[in-house]
């Protein structure tokens, strides 16, 4: 007997019922980033894996062992499943010269890949949308991108959600503060689990960001990079609070706050929740000034975030905010060579009118189309026999009302009566 195949472990389908919410939730986001001017760009999926090497640093979890790499037998070329969305979305613009086109705000939505054991909340393959702007150098773009993300929030209706800022100023000052965190913790190496021992020389900020509690003390009394900003930096970090103090969003300063990605500078933040358990990053972001430069292209300040969005629907669920399932809004059952033709001419001319139609195929009786119709949630069943195929007249039941009437109306008049009524139940919904 042969063994029945399933999907690779840590990467999961995504079945009708829950795609259908999947759509909901993508079309809020999309609405949203819309709102604040961001444009949708398309990426691929396989991206050449010197890419990631060069945005993400080489000396990162990500590129040392969770990305998935491959040769091209074709041509021996180096690619990789994209971990992340923004070095994709560099390469897209400087490749088609768009970062040279004034300032942009672009935005991207689909699966990433790291090779993690799998968990709930952390996935092999996950899903993310993303938003980046190009060519903003001050910190008004920092803080509009978290006033946005604020504003999705309530638009999603999730309330348990706090915002995390902290500044890793410029290259020369993450220097100096590097040199000085170096020495701190080779002071205390005895203290280092065999992660941070790894990381001592290699990427010692990633250690402040460690999740193992017996080095909670340790990294708390780690020289702070914020000691080391300079004047501009600072006037950075302080511009974008103030624009988040007007607007009434608040925040916690997390000095611990590195992000795993090397290309970052400036601000940093994340908006987390205590409802996922380990998982409780939801959204996260920063600046990155260099990487547009880095990768080969002009210089230009570029500022985004990317959110989770297995995450964040977990925690929608999680607060009960799931919509229930919406049906269509006909069913037409027919039984009949005449009632059949008729059934496919009725049913086309309700789509002409933008009514959501299922047409009943593969035969039956009335009554077991009747209870395919009541299962599919459709608000109204439309019934055709011979008898109506005759006369040109349908029946028209509304199934989800047993209060009101089957109707018999000629079959030109139905798009019209249909219409008329999906209006009034969405008035008496609103």
């Amino acid at each position: 007997m042969s063994q029945h195949l399933q999907s690779v472990r840590g990467m999961n389908d995504i079945l009708p019922a829950e795609a259908e919410f999947w759509e909901l939730f993508e079309e809020v986001v999309s609405v949203r980033l819309k709102s604040y001017g961001y444009k949708p760009i398309r990426l691929p999926i396989v991206e050449p894996t010197p890419l990631f090497k060069r945005a993400i640093g080489e000396v990162t979890d990500i590129v040392e062992k969770e990305m998935y790499s491959f040769e091209d037998s074709l041509n021996g070329e180096p690619l990789t499943l994209r971990p992340e969305g923004t070095a994709g979305c560099v390469r897209a613009v400087i490749q088609h010269g768009i970062a040279n086109q004034a300032t942009q705000r672009l935005y991207y939505m689909g699966p990433m890949f790291r090779h993690e054991r799998p968990q709930k909340g952390r996935y092999r393959q996950f899903h993310q949308i993303g938003a980046e702007a190009f060519g903003f150098a001050g910190p008004d773009v920092d803080a509009e991108q978290i006033l946005l993300t604020a504003r999705l929030w309530n638009d999603l209706g999730l309330d348990d959600i706090r915002l995390q800022l902290n500044s890793l100023g410029q290259p020369e000052e993450r220097a100096r503060h590097r040199a000085d965190l170096i020495v701190y913790l080779e002071q205390h190496q005895d203290l280092l689990d065999e992660d941070g021992k790894r990381r001592l020389y290699s990427n010692p900020l990633r250690i402040l960001d460690s999740k193992n509690p017996a080095l909670e003390d340790l990294c708390a009394a780690a020289p702070k990079l914020i000691d080391y900003l300079g004047e501009a930096s600072l006037s950075h970090f302080n511009g974008v609070q103030q624009i988040l103090k007007d607007a009434g969003i608040p925040f916690e300063i997390n000095p611990r706050l590195v992000r795993g990605l090397d290309y970052y500078n400036l601000t940093v933040f994340e908006w987390v929740t205590d409802r996922l358990g380990a998982q409780g990053t939801v959204c996260a972001g920063g600046r990155y000034d260099g990487l547009v430069q880095q990768l080969g292209g002009r210089p230009t300040p570029a500022c985004g975030f990317a959110m989770g969005v297995e995450r964040l629907i977990a925690l929608i669920r999680e607060s009960g905010g799931e919509p229930a399932p919406r049906g269509t809004d006909v069913y037409v059952v027919h039984q009949g060579e005449a009632a059949t033709r008729l059934a496919f001419r009725v049913a086309e001319g309700l789509r002409d009118n933008a009514v959501e139609v299922i047409l009943h195929c593969g035969g039956g009786s009335f009554k077991s189309q009747m209870k395919k119709a009541d299962a599919s949630g459709a608000l109204f069943a439309v019934i055709i026999g011979d008898d109506e195929a005759k006369t040109g007249e349908v029946q028209l039941k509304a199934l989800r009302d047993e209060g009101v009437a089957q109707q018999r109306l000629k079959a030109g008049n139905l798009a019209e009566v249909i219409i008329d009524k999906l209006l009034d139940s969405e008035e008496e919904e609103a």
